[in-house]
C-alpha cells in the first residue's frame, strides 16, 4: 500500500511539472493591454481592451469603450491573426451585442467594431505602456488650480454651464464637463465637493481615469460608487457622507499607481489603475494629461482645488 501511495504522489508530481511546462507555451502573443480608437465620420473616441489567457486553451479580457464601465469578456478567439469577440450590451438601449474584429499586427491592432444599435466604427490600437517608474518623484510647490474667483485656466468641453459664485466652482445642471488647460503627469491632487441627493460626478486624473462621484452614503464601497475608480478598483471601506455637505479627495497618482483618502482616510494604497475608464478624453496614456471635472450627470460642485506636480 505504501509503494502505490508513493508511486501515486510522483505521479502527481509529475503530471504537475509537464501541465506547468505545457502551460508557459500558452502565452499568447496577443496578451496585455491596449489602447484604442475608434474612428466614425471624421470624429474619434477612446477605447481599452486587455487580454489574459485562462487556462490553457482559452483567451479572455475586459473591454473599456466610450461610455460605461470595464465590461468582461468571457471568450476572445484568436487565430489567424485575427481578433474578434463579442459582448452583451452595457447602458445601450439597442439588445444586440457588440461585436469586435481587428488584424493583429504585432505591436498594433487595425479593424472595425459594431455596437449595438448597428453603428459601426474603425479602430487602430496600440499596446498600451506600462507607465512604470523606476524613482520616487520629486515634488513641487504646491499651487490652486482653481483660482476661487472665476474659470481662468479652465475650459467647457461643449457648451459652458459652469460659473463661480463665493469660491465654488459650480455645474447648476447637466451639462458639459469641465477641464483643466494644464496637463500633468505626476501629480498629487485635494479636491473637495459636494452634490445635491442623487446626484453623480467624476474627477479624471489625465482626463482618463475617473475616481467616481455619486450619491452613496449608506452603500457597499464597489467599483461603481464613491472613491472607486470607476469600473476598476473600488475602495476598501464606504466614508460617503449626506447629500449636501462637503466631502474631500486627496490623490496621489505615480504613473498608473493611484493612492486616494476620501474624506481623510486613505481607502485606495498604491494599487494600480489597468486602463482608461468610460468617458475619459482619449487613449493617448503615455502622454500627460488635464484634470477633467464630470458635468453631464447633474447638479455638482467644487471648491479648494490644490495640485502638486512631479518635476
Amino acid at each position: 500500500m505504501k509503494k502505490i501511495s508513493l508511486l501515486s504522489v510522483c505521479l502527481l508530481i509529475l503530471n504537475f511539472y509537464s501541465f506547468s511546462e505545457n502551460n508557459l507555451f500558452y502565452e499568447s502573443p496577443l496578451e496585455g493591454k491596449w489602447d484604442l480608437t475608434l474612428h466614425n465620420a471624421g470624429k474619434d473616441y477612446p477605447a481599452w481592451l486587455q487580454v489574459m489567457h485562462s487556462g490553457t486553451r482559452t483567451l479572455v479580457g475586459q473591454y473599456v469603450g466610450q461610455g460605461g464601465s470595464a465590461r468582461p469578456i468571457s471568450k476572445i478567439n484568436f487565430a489567424n491573426n485575427t481578433v474578434s469577440f463579442s459582448i452583451p450590451p452595457q447602458w445601450d438601449t439597442a439588445s444586440n451585442d457588440l461585436v469586435f474584429e481587428a488584424s493583429f499586427q504585432g505591436d498594433s491592432l487595425a479593424g472595425g467594431l459594431t455596437m449595438p444599435d448597428g453603428k459601426k466604427f474603425t479602430l487602430t490600437g496600440k499596446r498600451a505602456p506600462s507607465l512604470w517608474r523606476t524613482t520616487e518623484p520629486v515634488w513641487e510647490k504646491e499651487y490652486k488650480l482653481f483660482n476661487g474667483t472665476d474659470l481662468k485656466g479652465w475650459h467647457a468641453s461643449g457648451i459652458n454651464q459652469w460659473k463661480v459664485e463665493d469660491g465654488i466652482m459650480k455645474s447648476p445642471a447637466s451639462g458639459s464637463n469641465i477641464i483643466s488647460d494644464q496637463a500633468f503627469n505626476d501629480f498629487k491632487l485635494h479636491i473637495e465637493f459636494r452634490y445635491p441627493k442623487g446626484s453623480n460626478s467624476g474627477v479624471y486624473l489625465r482626463g482618463r481615469y475617473e475616481i467616481q462621484i455619486v450619491d452613496s452614503k449608506g452603500m457597499e464601497a464597489t467599483r461603481d460608487y464613491l472613491g472607486a475608480i470607476y469600473g476598476f478598483i473600488a475602495p476598501h471601506e464606504m466614508l460617503a457622507k449626506d447629500a449636501g455637505e462637503w466631502q474631500s479627495y486627496d490623490v496621489t497618482l505615480i504613473g498608473r499607481l493611484v493612492t486616494l483618502a476620501v474624506n481623510g482616510k486613505t481607502v485606495i494604497c498604491s494599487q494600480e489603475i489597468p486602463g482608461i475608464t468610460g468617458g475619459a478624453l482619449n487613449s493617448q496614456e503615455g502622454e500627460p494629461g488635464p484634470i477633467m471635472m464630470q458635468g453631464d450627470h447633474g447638479p455638482i460642485e467644487f471648491r479648494n482645488i490644490l495640485i502638486t506636480p512631479a518635476k
